[in-house]
């Protein structure tokens, strides 16, 4: 019975913290995804927004992706200029939404130029909390507004 007791606890702790994340009534929420192209011909690439997890900004696998097609778009058009617009949810204070957006700004810029784009070509800008992109005070609309947002000159 003694050396059962450790594999119970061992086993008992991870099932109830699967039963306990399965029962829960939080829903999902992915972000935005991009629409598809048609399928036949050539292929439109788009700028698209990167989005964030809470507090951070180092890229996710989805911000990466949409950052090479967002890079191929510079590639597709040598004569324009892009803004990455850093923004942040409605938490924290004001300064520190400032400095946080422009981390993710910065974040987006290094990864395309290491991709290959010109850093001139790049401008960078921090609006922190100021324009949001959802309204509301949920998980839902804060996800959507930690995000660069990319703007085409």
């Amino acid at each position: 019975m003694n050396t059962l007791k450790p594999l119970l606890k061992s086993l008992l702790i991870p099932s109830m913290l699967f039963m306990g994340a399965c029962a829960g009534q939080k829903e999902v929420v992915e972000s935005p995804k991009q629409p598809l192209p048609p399928s036949g011909g050539a292929v439109s690439v788009s700028l698209g927004d990167v989005f964030f997890d809470f507090d951070k900004s180092d890229l996710r696998g989805d911000a990466r992706d949409q950052l090479q097609t967002n890079y191929h778009w510079l590639t597709d058009n040598p004569s324009r200029k892009i803004t990455i617009e850093g923004h942040c949810d409605e938490r924290g204070t004001n300064e520190y939404n400032l400095a946080l957006g422009e981390r993710r700004a910065t974040t987006a810029r290094d990864y395309i130029v290491n991709l290959g784009a010109a850093a001139a070509r790049i401008n960078t800008v921090s609006f922190g909390e100021e324009r949001p992109f959802a309204s509301g005070h949920t998980e839902d609309a804060w996800s959507q507004n930690r995000r660069d947002h990319f703007v085409a000159e």
